[in-house]
């Protein structure tokens, strides 16, 4: 590229997204910096992804350990199970040093420029960055913009960090409170109300809309409370809001009726993690400086190379990727648009096929999926004019499952009755986060069940669970 910039490409933002865009472009021959203003790694790293399995992982053993009945279906009796509290959290936490060492070292092995600072555009093909040293202003023949998000706390909500806090604090364990309320039931709700119960807390879960995990698939959703929900120390409350959480020893919480706003019930637990979903972190920007305006959610307006737009079209040399473009909120899948960023900044036109990018709850058992749930796929058959059919297959017969006495579970297949084209796949049972993989691979080829039936699959492994769900769908047996 042009000899007339300080680097062909600046990255604002060293997240999994911003990381992943700058290996790819140091790949591609590009002279790249990348800029970040807090720690190295974003939030996947440092309080998302990373310290959440740590603790999933050492809360799950726990879970294990202390399941006698399981145990001794297995033939294994154990004395009393217990646990350091320290000890699991400072593994959370030494694993995020170690990480966020490693993905630092390997930006500088391989020549990329780093910079602690806050970034933003300061004109076209122009970054300001500020830091305790000064201010410096790079040029660069492209920008890409990847500011990540932070947990989104509802109104009425106050925050003290201790009894009342998000996912940011949570991950620290700084405390196992005997009850503890988790507001939301997405992936960050289950993953926490997994952890809590498996180290001896109750749990009240709070789901404003009417039904628990509603952006899962019905089915899975179903299970999920009948193996993830019911047996263990998890209490419920469907369409309730949490209008107001006042922090302290109580920490009380006010109940509102969704839909009539009045408050029904008051709650006082011993603290609350508020788990209502995360808003992007696109403000200081500098947006303005290029006339770019955030859409009413506060995300950056993007196409499907990941160009930012102004009025609709490609603002040039410039581009978003992430958390922060709202498409699809997963550290994978900001990796995946960075990649695709840079492939059309050099020219090679791709686009981000998010139908095939999984998606993966780490309880225990996981909980995962690709593609479109049932009702999402019915929908886009009565607009396309075909039809759909489901199939599920089930981990009780499954050789595998039964050997480790892990049993509970499904897949589900979502497909095409006309061309048997794969949908969707969702799926929860041991190791389902692994498992969803195959069917992501399968979506992105646009592949047929017709097809995936005749695959051939290692016995005995849990992958026979969807090899099973392939051949139900094309009446293979």
């Amino acid at each position: 590229m042009s000899a007339a910039f300080d680097y062909d490409l600046v990255i604002i933002g060293a997240g999994v997204g911003g990381h992943g865009a700058a290996l790819h472009a140091v790949s591609c021959g590009l002279k790249t910096a990348i800029v970040e203003g807090a720690d190295m790694g974003g939030t996947c790293v440092n309080r998302g992804c990373i310290p959440s399995k740590a603790l999933l992982a050492a809360s799950g053993r726990v879970r294990e350990l202390r399941d006698a009945h399981h145990l001794k279906h297995l033939g294994i009796q154990l004395e009393r199970v217990s646990f350091d509290r320290q000890a699991i959290a400072d593994h959370a936490k030494n694993l995020v040093d170690k990480i966020r060492g490693d993905l630092t070292n390997s930006l500088k092995r391989l020549g990329v420029t780093v910079i602690q600072g806050h970034g933003k555009i300061a004109g076209p093909q122009k970054v300001l960055v500020t830091s305790p040293e000064g201010e410096k202003t790079l040029t660069a023949e492209e920008i890409i913009l990847a500011p990540g998000s932070v947990p989104f706390v509802p109104p009425g909500v106050q925050l003290d960090g201790k009894t009342v806090f998000t996912s940011d604090d949570a991950i620290k364990l700084e405390s196992v409170p005997n009850w503890v309320a988790v507001i939301g039931s997405g992936y960050i709700g289950l993953e926490f109300a997994d952890i809590y119960t498996a180290l001896g807390s109750e749990v009240t879960m709070v789901e404003a809309l009417d039904q628990l995990m509603p952006g899962f698939d019905p089915d899975i959703a179903k299970i999920a409370q009948r193996v993830l929900i019911e047996p263990r120390d998890i209490d419920t409350r469907v369409g309730l809001l949490a209008k107001k959480v006042t922090p302290g020893s109580p920490v009380v919480i006010e109940l509102a009726d969704a839909k009539t706003k009045e408050v029904v019930e008051v709650l006082e637990v011993d603290a609350c993690l508020v788990a209502t979903g995360r808003i992007p972190a696109t403000q200081n920007l500098g947006l303005e400086a290029v006339g770019v305006e955030l859409d009413r959610r506060g995300f950056i307006p993007v196409n499907d190379q990941m160009a930012v737009l102004r009025d609709g079209e490609a603002v040039p040399h410039l581009w978003a990727i992430g958390d922060a473009t709202g498409k699809m909120m997963l550290a994978h899948a900001a990796s995946a648009q960075g990649i695709i960023a840079v492939e059309n900044m050099c020219g090679r036109t791709r686009t981000v096929d998010y139908r095939s990018i999984p998606a993966a709850a780490f309880t225990h058992p996981e909980v995962s999926f690709v593609g479109l749930t049932e009702p999402a796929a019915k929908e886009l058959a009565k607009a396309e004019g075909f039809e759909v059919a489901a199939v599920r297959s089930y981990f009780k017969g499954n050789s595998k499952a039964l050997a480790e006495g892990e049993t509970d579970g499904l897949a589900k297949v979502i497909f095409r009755k006309d061309t048997g084209e794969l949908l969707g796949a969702h799926i929860i049972g041991l190791h389902a986060a692994d498992l969803i993989q195959e069917a992501a691979n399968a979506i992105a080829q646009r592949k047929s069940v017709h097809d995936l039936a005749f695959l051939v699959h290692t016995h005995p492994t849990l992958s026979e669970v969807l090899d099973e769900a392939f051949k139900k769908a094309a009446g293979v047996h």
